[in-house]
């Protein structure tokens, strides 16, 4: 992540560690595990999935470089949206300005809702028929 903050001027050390330790002490942190190799399970990335009043929430989506383009960033955004249709409320997320996540998103229905120089804010509404 620190290629990316380095990319818009946004990363301090102190700052990064502060933010990423309340980000990860928060409920709705998920880690996500491979058991490939067969050396038990390994840590390969995390993902904050939170219920807010009026949306869930998508943040702190990172895997490790090496799954990149491998298609499990997809494979899990999925079952998050499929979480996300049974309570039937809208995902919202940011991500920071020219990130290669932003096809991602758009592919599987997010919508830009807006945009600056540092981040770009997005948001899948609920499908239709869809329904809490």
């Amino acid at each position: 992540m620190r290629e990316h903050l380095e990319r818009v001027f946004r990363y301090k050390p102190s700052r990064a560690r502060r933010i990423f330790r309340e980000h990860f002490d928060e409920p709705g942190m998920r880690l996500i595990l491979s058991d490939s190799g067969g050396a038990g399970d390994q840590r390969i990335g995390c993902v904050g999935f939170r219920d807010e009043p009026e949306c869930l929430k998508i943040d702190s989506f990172y895997l490790e470089r090496r799954f990149h383009n491998s298609g499990l960033g997809t494979a899990i955004l999925k079952v998050l949206l499929a979480e996300a249709d049974v309570i039937g409320k809208p995902i919202r997320l940011e991500v920071l300005t020219g990130s290669k996540a932003d096809r991602l998103y758009l592919r599987h229905g997010f919508i830009k809702l807006r945009e600056d120089a540092i981040e770009a804010e997005y948001e899948r509404p609920v499908p239709v028929g869809v329904s809490g």
